[in-house]
């Protein structure tokens, strides 16, 4: 029988055999319910400023939706983070939830991506990758269908243009992050807590936003430019 790898990001379990403490199996699916490993809350993320922050501290206090994103080149990651711009800051208020977007660049690039989206919520780097890595986040590219995405408004041709020009005409020809990373999406706190993860398997297999909302009593945002239509 295939044994289950436990994963070092999500504490280990114990249950008591014969009046002693035994480690159990760590499900290898998503680790709802699941404890994050100490270790790895106390991994650090840099600020735009540079400044060093623990992991765990982002979500100590309330639950956090912490998007982990490929690089700051990345089209999709770009647009991805367009739409999480929109959602209104009083939505997370309400539900008393913070959104946390996590790329792996220099912190130098956090200011300029921002810019780029309009993105006003929280933002950290993780340039070294350890958290991505700890959290089992996959390097490389499956091949599998992850449907169109409500999110996506460019063809890989045009994005991929767009990402290229933007790395030859910036200050340093760079990617701002390994091009071959994935992210994932995690929702965790107060404390050390896993509520859900999703690991990308490709650029394509982000979560739609308004599911992870869903999941946090956070209210459905219309991400469409055209207006919505009200019926009487």
């Amino acid at each position: 029988m295939q044994g289950v790898v436990a994963d070092p990001a999500v504490a280990p379990v114990t249950r008591q055999v014969s009046g002693r403490a035994a480690p159990a199996a760590v499900p290898s699916g998503p680790e709802r319910g699941q404890p994050l490993a100490a270790a790895v809350a106390e991994l650090p993320v840099l600020d735009a400023s540079g400044r060093q922050v623990p992991f765990g501290a982002l979500f100590r206090e309330r639950r956090a939706v912490v998007v982990f994103v490929r690089h700051f080149l990345c089209y999709i990651c770009k647009e991805y983070v367009e739409d999480l711009a929109k959602i209104p800051k009083s939505f997370l208020q309400e539900a008393d939830v913070t959104l946390i977007v996590i790329g792996q660049s220099s912190y130098h690039h956090i200011e300029p991506f921002c810019k780029l989206t309009g993105y006003s919520h929280e933002i950290y780097v993780d340039p070294e990758r350890e958290i991505y890595k700890k959290l089992g986040m996959k390097r490389g590219e499956e091949i599998a269908s992850s449907g169109k995405s409500p999110h996506i408004k460019s063809n890989i041709l045009s994005g991929s243009i767009r990402s290229l020009w933007r790395a030859v005409t910036g200050p340093l020809f760079d990617f701002q992050g390994d091009p071959a990373q994935q992210g994932g999406t995690l929702i965790l706190g107060p404390g050390n807590n896993i509520h859900f993860i999703h690991r990308d398997r490709n650029r394509l297999d982000h979560k739609p936003i308004n599911s992870v909302l869903q999941l946090v009593g956070v209210q459905h945002v219309y991400f469409t430019s055209r207006p919505s239509v009200i019926h009487v």
